[in-house]
């Protein structure tokens, strides 16, 4: 069984991002965002840590998080943290794919 380590610094990079939201603007929503996106990644981590073929759940999540902060990116052009975020989040799509292509 080989950990998804990408997979769980991916999911602390989310969360991790969250907090830095609240902490610089005070957004509770960022926050709030930050602890369930972080969390369900962390799950989808673990699931493809247990079966690497096993990718629909972190598929699901950063799919969901690269559209929306892809959106937000588009409409404010902020490099950061919809930028990061949403390019962060495209890549972890692009290696799920390529896990269960290989």
């Amino acid at each position: 069984m080989a950990v998804d380590w990408i997979g769980f610094c991916y999911a602390a990079a989310i969360a991790f991002g969250g907090f830095m939201g609240y902490k610089r603007k005070g957004s509770v929503m960022s926050l709030m965002a930050g602890i369930v996106f972080g969390a369900l990644s962390t799950y989808g981590a673990y699931r493809v840590s247990n079966d690497p073929k096993d990718i629909k759940f972190s598929l699901l999540t950063s799919g969901v998080l690269s559209v929306v902060m892809g959106m937000r990116y588009k409409k404010s052009g902020k490099l950061l943290p919809a930028g990061i975020i949403s390019g962060l989040s495209l890549l972890m799509v692009f290696r799920l794919l390529l896990l269960i292509m290989v």
